[in-house]
């Protein structure tokens, strides 16, 4: 599978392309992966800029990955929903699909505004949702460690960037992450397991409406 990701900072730090692309590995699946990313960008200075769309344009992506500046969604939804509009269109007329990367609120922030503009405009225009911010939240629920979110209260750590690579390796790729024991440097292999399978447990919930 060949997957474009568009985004800033949540998507570059710890190199979830790449995390992802090791899970794949364990199940089979060969992830090609490319990153168009900058710092504290919005999908609209993304259209604006130029680079996507031509990455797009040129073609051989299965899967375009949008995500949107992280708190955006919450403070100007129809903005962040114009510009999914306007990438989905793009990426219809390339041949592939479009997938948002839903993040997560900051630390003790309110998930709920992003779960909704992200639930929203994916419903609209037919793309896969990548609910890691869904999963975060739940995830934060029950456990203590390890933590999810960097020193800043809103960047991920390690595990916060695993956790959403075992969403995506669920969401894009139907697959499942529990007992793939690929090592991961810097993330012990209990912490590993604990957040593969409570990847699964917590999609498998959202996907039963639970």
């Amino acid at each position: 599978m060949r997957i474009l990701f568009v985004g800033n900072s949540f998507t570059s730090r710890n190199n979830l392309p790449g995390l992802l692309a090791a899970l794949a590995k364990e199940r089979g699946v060969v992830v090609e992966h490319r990153l168009i990313s900058a710092g504290g960008a919005s999908l609209r200075q993304h259209l604006n800029a130029g680079k996507a769309l031509t990455a797009i344009a040129e073609g051989g992506f299965d899967t375009v990955v949008l995500q949107e500046q992280s708190t955006l969604p919450g403070k100007n939804p129809a903005r962040m929903h114009d510009s999914v509009r306007d990438f989905h269109a793009a990426v219809e007329e390339a041949g592939a699909r479009t997938a948002l990367y839903m993040t997560w609120a900051r630390l003790h922030g309110a998930q709920q505004p992003i779960t909704t503009a992200y639930a929203g405009i994916a419903a609209e225009v037919g793309a896969t949702l990548v609910p890691v911010g869904m999963v975060w939240e739940r995830f934060l629920r029950t456990n203590d460690e390890p933590l999810l979110h960097d020193k800043d209260g809103s960047h991920p750590a390690l595990a916060g960037s695993y956790l959403a690579a075992c969403v995506f390796l669920i969401s894009l790729l139907a697959e499942d992450p529990v007992g793939i024991e690929a090592p991961v440097k810097g993330l012990p292999a209990d912490t590993a397991a604990l957040l593969r399978g409570e990847a699964w447990s917590i999609c498998e919930a959202l996907a039963g409406g639970n």
